[in-house]
C-alpha cells in the first residue's frame, strides 16, 4: 500500500512496473497510442505536486482531502495518515489523467478508464487495516472487539461467497418481503404467474400484468408493504398479476429468448386474459422484462392479436445505442467467449451478474462494505432492497447469449423485422397501445436518454399516445419510490418529437413519487369498476399454491 501511495509513477529506474515501451506491440495491435510529450508533462506535473506534498507534510501543513472515504477527522489527525491519503489522491489523479491521454478508439479508451478506476478504488488506503486510521482507532476504543467482529464477519462472508451488504437474517421471502397475499394460478418450466388478492371493494375490470426482470427476483416490486409497487397498485383498485421467473438450473439450461417470449410472457398474458375474461389488459415491463414484453407484444400484434389497453415500460431498453456503464463488458470477443462457453447450453451464473454490476460501482457496492464490515467490525444494517440485491438468479446460457448479441452488441431490436420470434418478424411499430415510459435520471444501467428513445419506436403515427416521465435517482431507487415516504421528485413534459435534452429543458419538476402519475395513467385505460373476483384463477387455471410460490424461493447455486 505504501508503494502505491508514495511512489512516483514511472520515475524510478528500479521500478518493477513495465515501461510504456514494453507494450508497443500490444498498443499497436489495439490502435492505442501514447503521446510521449503528454506523458512527460504529466510526470513532470506529478513530481512537482508530490514534492510540494512532501514539503507540506514536513512543515505540518494539512493537505486538502476531497475523497469522501478519506474525509473523517482521523485521516487528518496524523501527519502520516494525511500524507498517505493525499498521496493516494495524487496517484489516482495521475492514473486517470494518463488514461485520458491515451489515443485510441473510444470503446478501448472507455475500457482503459474503467480498468484504471477499478485499480484506483481497490488501492484506496481506506481498504487496508495498516493504512486506515479510523479502523485502527476503533480497535483501540473497543479494546479489540471491532477487529474480532470484523474477522468473524469476513469468515462468514467467505463461506457465503459474497460480501454481505445487509443483515441477510433479517428478512424471509414470503414473510417480510414478497408477502402480498395471492396465489399462483399458472406455471410452466420457466415461470409462475401470481394473481394477487384484491385490496379494494371495487376493482378495475382490465387487469395489470407485470413482467419483472429475469436477472433478479421479482420481489423488488413487492418489498415491504410501505415500498411495494404491487401493493400500491392493488390499493388503487387494480387487479394485479405478476410473473415470477424460475431461477434457472440444468433442467432449463437450453432455454432460448424465443422460449422466454413465447412460453413465459405470451403464455402468462393469455392466462391473464382468460382468467379476467378480458380481451385487452394493461401490461408493465421492468428493465429486461420490458424488453422481453415488447418482443412478445410485437409478435402478438403481428399475428393479428390486439391484447393491450396500455403498456408501461420502467427503465427498459428498446434502443440499445447507449448501454451505459455495462458497455465495458460488451464486445465481439467477450460475447463470442460467452457463446462458446454457454451459448449451446449451460447457465449464466447469478454470482457473475452480481460481480459485474458491483464492479460498475465498486466503492458503493463493495469497498465501503469491506471497510465497514471487516476493518471496523460493524454489522451491516437490515435493508430490504440490499437483501434483494444479494438474492441472485441464474439464466439459461442460450437465452442470455442471444440477449447479449442481438440486443447489446448488434442493437437489432429497433430495426423492424431484423429479429424473429417463433418465425414471426419483430416490429415494435406494430404495438398499438398508449405507452407510459419511465426512466431514472441517474441510471447507470439504462441511461435515461436511451430509455427516452423508446418514444420514437412506439406509436410512431400517434406520438401523443406516449407519456414519458423522468424520475430522480438510479436504476432501482428511482423506480422504488413510494408515495409513503414522499421523497425525491420527477419531471414531465407534454412536448412530443423532441430530443432528450430539449425534453428535459422544457420539463416541469414535481416533488415526491411518480407512482400516482402512473396509476392515474393506468386508471384511464383500465375500464370500469366492478366487484372483485371471489377467488383466484378460473376453471382452467385452478390455484396451484399460495404466493409467492416455489420459484422465488430457489437460491442461485
Amino acid at each position: 500500500m505504501a508503494q502505491f501511495s508514495a511512489s512516483v509513477p514511472g520515475g524510478a529506474a528500479s521500478s518493477p512496473h513495465p515501461q510504456p515501451a514494453d507494450f508497443n506491440a500490444l498498443f499497436q495491435s489495439l490502435s492505442i497510442k501514447l503521446d510521449p510529450e503528454k506523458i512527460a508533462a504529466l510526470q513532470s506535473d506529478y513530481i512537482q505536486q508530490f514534492t510540494k506534498l512532501w514539503q507540506d507534510m514536513m512543515a505540518s501543513r494539512q493537505p486538502f482531502l476531497n475523497d469522501r472515504r478519506l474525509s473523517a477527522p482521523a485521516w487528518s489527525a496524523s501527519p502520516l495518515s494525511a500524507f498517505q491519503a493525499a498521496a493516494y489522491q495524487l496517484n489516482a489523479a495521475f492514473l486517470e489523467a494518463t488514461a485520458d491521454a491515451v489515443e485510441a478508439p473510444e470503446k478501448i479508451r472507455q475500457r482503459i478508464r474503467f480498468s484504471v478506476r477499478q485499480l484506483i478504488d481497490a488501492m484506496s488506503p481506506a481498504n487496508f487495516l495498516a493504512t486506515n486510521p479510523e479502523a485502527q482507532q476503533k480497535i483501540i476504543e473497543t479494546h479489540g472487539q471491532s477487529l474480532t467482529q470484523g474477522l468473524a464477519q469476513m469468515v462468514a462472508d467467505l463461506e457465503k461467497g459474497h460480501i454481505s451488504l445487509t443483515d441477510e437474517t433479517a428478512f424471509e421471502v414470503g414473510k417480510d418481503v414478497a408477502a402480498t397475499p395471492g396465489a399462483v394460478v399458472f406455471e410452466n418450466a420457466l415461470c409462475q404467474l401470481i394473481q394477487y388478492a384484491p385490496l379494494t371493494e371495487k376493482v378495475f375490470e382490465k387487469p395489470l400484468l407485470i413482467v419483472p426482470p429475469c436477472i433478479n427476483k421479482f420481489y423488488i416490486l413487492d418489498l415491504q408493504p410501505q415500498n411495494s409497487l404491487v401493493r400500491y397498485a392493488l390499493e388503487q383498485g387494480h387487479q394485479v398479476f405478476l410473473i415470477s421467473w424460475r431461477n434457472a438450473d440444468v433442467a432449463v439450461q437450453n432455454a432460448t429468448w424465443d422460449d422466454y417470449a413465447q412460453d413465459a410472457v405470451i403464455g402468462a398474458l393469455h392466462a391473464v386474459q382468460d382468467i379476467a375474461g378480458q380481451p385487452q389488459i394493461n401490461a408493465l415491463g421492468f428493465c429486461v422484462g420490458g424488453t422481453l414484453l415488447s418482443c412478445a407484444l410485437a409478435v402478438l400484434y403481428a399475428r393479428g392479436e390486439k391484447p393491450l389497453a396500455s403498456l408501461t415500460l420502467l427503465t427498459s431498453f428498446l434502443d440499445f445505442s447507449d448501454t451505459g456503464a455495462i458497455e465495458v463488458y460488451i464486445d465481439e470477443m467477450q460475447v463470442a467467449m460467452r457463446e462458446g462457453a454457454i451459448g449451446g447450453g449451460g447457465l449464466m451464473a447469478g454470482r457473475d451478474f452480481a460481480a459485474a454490476f458491483s464492479s460498475l460501482r465498486p466503492n458503493d457496492l463493495m469497498w465501503n462494505y469491506v471497510e465497514s464490515n471487516y476493518l471496523k467490525g460493524v454489522a451491516p444494517p437490515a435493508l430490504d432492497l440490499l437483501y434483494w440485491n444479494a438474492d441472485s438468479t441464474n439464466l439459461p446460457g442460450p437465452m442470455f447469449c442471444y440477449y447479449l448479441r442481438h440486443m447489446y452488441l448488434e442493437n437489432a431490436l429497433k430495426d423492424p423485422g431484423r429479429l424473429q420470434i417463433g418465425g414471426t418478424p419483430v416490429d415494435l411499430r406494430r404495438i398499438d397501445a398508449p405507452a407510459f415510459i419511465f426512466a431514472s435520471r441517474e441510471d447507470h444501467i439504462v441511461p435515461w436518454a436511451t430509455a427516452y428513445a423508446s418514444t420514437r419506436l412506439l406509436n410512431q403515427n400517434k406520438p401523443a399516445a406516449n407519456q414519458f416521465v423522468l424520475g430522480a435517482s438510479g436504476h432501482i431507487a428511482g423506480v422504488i419510490n413510494s408515495p409513503v415516504k414522499n421523497r425525491r421528485s420527477y419531471w414531465t413534459n407534454t412536448a412530443r418529437n423532441v430530443d432528450a435534452d430539449e425534453w428535459l429543458q422544457g420539463a416541469a419538476e414535481h416533488p415526491g413519487s411518480w407512482w400516482p402519475a402512473w396509476t392515474n395513467f393506468l386508471g384511464n385505460h383500465a375500464g370500469r369498476l366492478a366487484a372483485p373476483p371471489r377467488q383466484p384463477g378460473a376453471q382452467a387455471y385452478p390455484p396451484i399454491e399460495a404466493a409467492p410460490g416455489r420459484y422465488v424461493m430457489v437460491k442461485a447455486g
